[in-house]
Order: structure tokens, then sequence, then C-alpha cells
């Protein structure tokens, strides 16, 4: 049961600690487009994204997938854009025009799931009940998504009702936002296409003989011998 609390604990903090932006960006453009009495769909949204990054997330950490992390470090933040954008296409919010977020909860989490196992994979090495561990690590995830995307709706409802702001505006307004951010990290975490050898060039410094002082006499003056 610690093993429990433990790897409960360090899910919870990847999702809540000031660390986590990019899926703490993800989830809000999953749930950008919806609102406060929508809270049901919100949950069947959070489980999705919980699915896709812990079938990931186990493949990865019993190494049956893996990936460069570079890679899935820049893919992380362009799931995010792409969600993002598909939002600012959305003029009408019915459940039926809002059922695809379920789809890219579950797909781009695949993605997110690779992302943590690169987190986790090196804690679990030495441990007895992997299984075990990986479902309080994903349990941890669960509750602090469902912690930042109440936080979320609350904030929605109150902006909308308080300051009379449509719901389409909303949606651009928090999409536009989520959008710049998650472009801002793809493009610092694109993968250099450079060769390793060009980025680990050493610098030669030349070697500077002192002078001779041998030939110059007290008054400066150099002299031959």
């Amino acid at each position: 049961m610690q093993d429990f609390g433990f790897y409960f604990g360090f899910g919870w903090e990847h999702i809540i600690s000031k660390d986590a932006l990019d899926h703490q960006l993800f989830i809000a453009a999953l749930a950008a487009i919806y609102v406060l009495k929508d809270w049901k769909q919100v949950l069947i949204l959070v489980t999705a994204f919980t699915i896709g990054h812990s079938i990931t997330l186990a493949l990865s950490v019993f190494d049956v997938i893996r990936l460069n992390s570079k890679w899935v470090e820049f893919l992380i933040p362009l799931t995010i854009v792409i969600t993002a954008l598909t939002n600012l296409f959305q003029k009408k919010f019915t459940p039926r025009s809002i059922r695809i977020n379920y789809f890219l909860a579950l797909f781009f989490g695949l993605i997110h799931g690779m992302g943590f196992a690169n987190t986790i994979r090196f804690l679990l090495a030495e441990d007895q009940n992997m299984a075990w561990s990986l479902f309080a690590f994903n349990v941890g995830l669960e509750a602090g998504q469902i912690v930042v995307v109440t936080i979320l709706l609350i904030v929605a409802h109150f902006i909308t009702t308080a300051f009379k702001v449509s719901r389409r505006e909303w949606v651009i307004f928090l999409s536009a936002a989520v959008f710049s951010l998650a472009l801002k990290l793809s493009l610092e975490r694109l993968p250099i296409t450079k060769k390793e050898t060009n980025d680990q060039e050493e610098t030669v410094i030349p070697t500077v003989q002192p002078p001779a002082f041998d030939n110059i006499d007290s008054t400066g003056t150099k002299y031959s011998e």
C-alpha cells in the first residue's frame, strides 16, 4: 500500500505541478469546448485520455515500443496545437459535434503516454510489482486531470455568466491562448536534424608561445647573440 501511495502521488504531481505545463495545456484544449453542465461528458473525455496514455505507458515501460525522447517531447505540444485548432473551427456545440474530442483524447493520449513513460521508467526498473505501480501512477494522473478539468469548467462558468461572454467567444479565447503556448513549445522542442558531429565540434585553441626574454637587455633593446 505504501508503493501505491508513492506512485499515486508521483502521477498526481505529474499533472498538477508547474513542470507539467504541456499536459495541462492538452487537458485545457480538450475541455475548452465544454461547460459545467457537460461534466459527465468531460469525465468520459478524461477517461479516454487516461486509457490512451495508459496503453503506451505500459508498452513503453515494458520496452514493447520505444520512440526517441526528442520526438516524443516534440509531438506532445504538437497534439495540443492540433486539438486547439479543431476547437477554433467548432461553431455548434451539440453532443454529436463535440464528440471528436473523445477520439483526440484517446489517440493523442497514446503519444502523451510515451512522455509519461520517459519519466517513470527508471523508477520502475527495480520495482517488484510493476503492474500495481503503473496502476497507482495512472490513478494519480486521472485524479489530477479531474482536478484540472473541474477548475477549468468552474472558471468557464464564471466568465460566461458573470461577464456575459458567449460560449463561442470563450472557446476561441481559451483555444487561441493554448494554441499560442503550444506552438511556442513545439518550436522550442523541434528535433535538430543536423548531424551530431556538427554539434560536437571541438574548438581548437592555438598555443601561443611566450616571448623569449633572453635576448632583451635591461633597457628593453633586443640584441642578437
